[in-house]
């Protein structure tokens, strides 16, 4: 027997359970049994190899980038895509900006840092080297190579690096770039000495710290990454600085490793097949967590008279998804696009939208419009089911007024009330669940979308009307009348950082609000008074929670809610339901009726 709970409360349940079963069946059981087969296959060390590369506990306080760099003598690198420099002290590459992408839209400002020298604040760094059991005088962090060939490394022009330890090992690294991000590193080890030795080569990429702005995303992955024991394995600074820092061990062939933020990479690829153990931490040096991927790979023995050759590689760039597949294709890196968050569960829907999106933006030129034109295009595709689900919307609405008298003249027996209800709904052909099941086939296609956006370094600093940036937040608010008055609220005393967070009000979280609005307010009412005033708040309460993300992100939403209310008012029309945007047209231009 039904109370006198509303029909909307049963629907908004149902959905809800359904929603819960699934993602417990599928996303939350899951990636529980995965999470916990991974540490059982590979628990925690107690004590992983330590590399030439590990931090010094107690290090000195941080100095400046210039400083930094001239401690040490340096081979500058210029590359269409690059600048920066190599450190001829440890032969370390800590000094890299991406020429092709500003830190801001400003049109003065720097190029995007991607890695930093150690002893500066966040230092990012990576080393390539070998190890070996009782073997003296190996290269490492401190090691003085001395430049041999070529002075400034660029594509065509390689660099070699040499070091003679004195004891019998002479080493040698030629090191070459492309035109974008992929570093080749060619190192040889001659025994001259008169017993054989056994070294294995390894490389580390290493982040001391990480900003304050990284790694809270959770809907991108930022931390480690890789493609290690037959999958994509990835762990979050978070997931690694857990109980006072924690380490994850693989085996793998076909494998390459290393750190991501949103759009960057620093990625290290061993030689195709090569047999590593890889590893992942979090070395806590003193206060400072520090981060690091680093694999060694299978030793080899070195006779008297004999040397050694190995080849590996190193990107350290941007995630364009084009690039890392022709590297993927060219160099045979296993599944190097896989760099790109695509999302674990999602993938198969996030993988062709964000083909379909870029050949969109291909052709229109701007990412903005791309945004418009997929957001048509997704809701064409799925316009049968959201008619379904709209019609049965505007059903429940039409039967809405007879439902409430049928509840007032049996109020005093909830029994006979459900029994005039359901054959209401039998007489008029409707389905109070009818609207649930489209909807539920529709949210994992939005949520792609909306991963889709967040992962598109093309969004990153793309220009759109009035906005600069489509990747970050809402410039204007309404504290300033929306930059009428010049002056910025969030550098206001005590108030300021308050008024900086959701508060932040602009133009497109006010359009947002106000387009959810106009979806609630097409939909059927809810019979209980207090759930309608729940439903009236949420456009209001979803405003301010929206305001701090991306205006790419806010552009999808609005122009969203805008082609519902659209598809929402023509069902209404079609069959006749009031509604309140005819109304509103009654009113403003003094018509009796609206419908």
């Amino acid at each position: 027997m039904q109370d006198d709970s509303s029909r909307n409360t049963i629907i908004f349940l149902v959905c809800a359970l359904v929603l819960f079963i699934v993602y417990q069946t599928f996303v939350l059981e899951p990636a529980q049994k995965r999470k916990a087969a991974e540490l059982k296959a590979h628990p925690p060390a107690a004590a992983a190899q330590v590399l030439p590369g590990a931090p010094a506990l107690n290090a000195p306080p941080a100095v400046t980038r210039a400083a930094a760099l001239a401690a040490s003598p340096r081979v500058p690198l210029a590359a269409p895509a690059l600048k920066g420099s190599i450190s001829l002290r440890g032969g370390r590459l800590d000094d890299l900006f991406l020429t092709q992408y500003k830190q801001t839209t400003d049109k003065n400002s720097p190029p995007v840092e991607m890695l930093r020298p150690e002893g500066t604040p966040f230092p990012w760094f990576i080393d390539f080297g070998w190890v070996g059991q009782n073997v003296p005088g190996l290269p490492g962090a401190t090691t003085a190579w001395t430049l041999t060939e070529g002075s400034t490394l660029s594509p065509g022009a390689p660099i070699t690096l040499t070091y003679n330890n004195g004891q019998g090992l002479a080493f040698t690294r030629k090191i070459a770039v492309d035109d974008h991000y992929m570093f080749t590193l060619t190192d040889t080890v001659a025994n001259t000495g008169t017993g054989a030795v056994t070294l294995a080569p390894y490389g580390t990429v290493q982040r001391q710290g990480v900003p304050p702005d990284i790694g809270k995303s959770s809907v991108v992955h930022q931390g480690t990454i890789g493609y290690l024991d037959g999958r994509v394995r990835a762990f979050t600074y978070k997931d690694l600085a857990k109980n006072g820092g924690s380490t994850q061990e693989f085996n793998s062939a076909s494998a390459w490793t290393g750190i991501t933020d949103n759009y960057w990479l620093a990625a290290l690829i061993p030689n195709s097949g090569e047999q590593v153990h890889a590893v992942y931490r979090d070395a806590k040096a003193g206060n400072v967590d520090v981060y690091e991927a680093n694999y060694t790979g299978a030793a080899r023995t070195i006779a008297p008279g004999a040397q050694v050759t190995v080849t590996q590689h190193l990107f350290a760039g941007a995630k364009t998804v084009p690039l890392l597949q022709a590297y993927q294709k060219d160099l045979g890196i296993t599944h190097f696009d896989d760099a790109v968050d695509w999302g674990r569960f999602f993938f198969p829907v996030t993988r062709p939208m964000f083909w379909f999106l870029t050949q969109i933006y291909q052709r229109v030129g701007t990412f903005g419009v791309a945004i418009l034109a997929l957001t048509v295009i997704v809701r064409v595709a799925f316009f049968p089911i959201a008619n379904k689900q709209y019609e049965s919307m505007t059903k429940m609405k039409k039967v809405q007024p007879m439902m409430e008298d049928l509840r007032k003249r049996y109020k005093d027996d909830p029994t006979k009330q459900q029994q005039e209800i359901m054959a209401l709904y039998q007489r008029e052909k409707v389905n109070p669940l009818a609207g649930c099941l489209p909807m539920l086939l529709q949210i994992p296609v939005f949520y792609s979308l909306y991963k889709v956006l967040n992962i598109s370094i093309e969004m990153r600093h793309a220009p759109f009307l009035a906005f600069s940036d489509l990747s970050a937040r809402d410039p204007t608010t309404i504290w300033n009348l929306f930059g009428l008055i010049p002056w910025n609220p969030a550098h206001l005393p005590l108030l300021g950082p308050i008024l900086d967070t959701s508060l932040h009000l602009g133009i497109l979280p006010l359009a947002y609000g106000f387009t959810m609005f106009l979806t609630m307010s097409l939909s059927p009412p809810a019979g209980d008074p207090a759930q309608q005033r729940v439903f009236q708040f949420m456009p209001l309460i979803f405003m301010f929670i929206m305001a701090p993300f991306a205006v790419g992100l806010l552009i999808y939403w609005t122009w969203s809610n805008v082609l519902t209310t659209l598809q929402q008012y023509v069902m209404m029309r079609r069959f006749k339901v009031d509604n309140p945007i005819d109304r509103t047209i009654a009113r403003l231009t003094g018509k009796a009726g609206g419908g």
